[in-house]
């Protein structure tokens, strides 16, 4: 295994194994295997199937604090930046959380059905342009002055990162539902 990391407990930074006291250079590769599934081989040669990184923060902070956990839910690995992984393992924790999560986020709003609820809203996103259906008020939640999540009828979620950056005519349609 040739990528190294100073491990450290989680409150410090770099990479531990869960249940460290002492720091100590860890190292690991997350693979998959043929079927498409996560693999985690330590350094000692344990290895860990089927194992899914999971972020402590996804939107606060999506680059710090990421759990590699076990099949049965328990942390086997914590990674404190992952900025601070080297390639070619940080590209594949990267790869394997995309495949976990699916959080769209809305760039600007092109336009609304109807002023009421239910509406059709059509939005450009991350991931491209779409559609989707508000059923009230009540699936528009906001989680800091700036940051919102949707909530569209077929439970697909959305975030607005940053209200105040989007375009006016975005915000304009938006404030008729806040």
């Amino acid at each position: 295994m040739s990528d190294v990391t100073q491990a450290t407990t989680s409150t410090g930074q770099g990479v531990s194994l869960a249940g460290d006291e002492q720091p100590r250079q860890e190292s690991f590769e997350i693979e998959q295997d043929a079927m498409g599934q996560w693999l985690l081989r330590l350094r000692d040669g344990t290895v860990h199937e089927r194992v899914v990184p999971v972020r402590a923060f996804p939107i606060a902070s999506p680059r710090d604090g990421i759990a590699i956990m076990s099949r049965e839910g328990r942390e086997i690995l914590w990674i404190d930046r992952l900025d601070d992984v080297p390639e070619p393992q940080r590209s594949r924790v990267e790869l394997a959380l995309q495949g976990r999560e699916f959080l769209p986020e809305i760039l600007c709003l092109t336009g609304v059905s109807s002023y009421a609820t239910p509406s059709v809203w059509r939005v450009k996103t991350s991931r491209g342009d779409t559609e989707l259906v508000l059923k009230g008020e009540e699936d528009i939640r906001r989680l800091t002055a700036n940051t919102l999540i949707l909530s569209d009828a077929h439970g697909v979620q959305y975030l607005i990162r940053h209200l105040a950056g989007m375009d006016r005519h975005s915000r304009k349609l938006l404030d008729r539902f806040l």
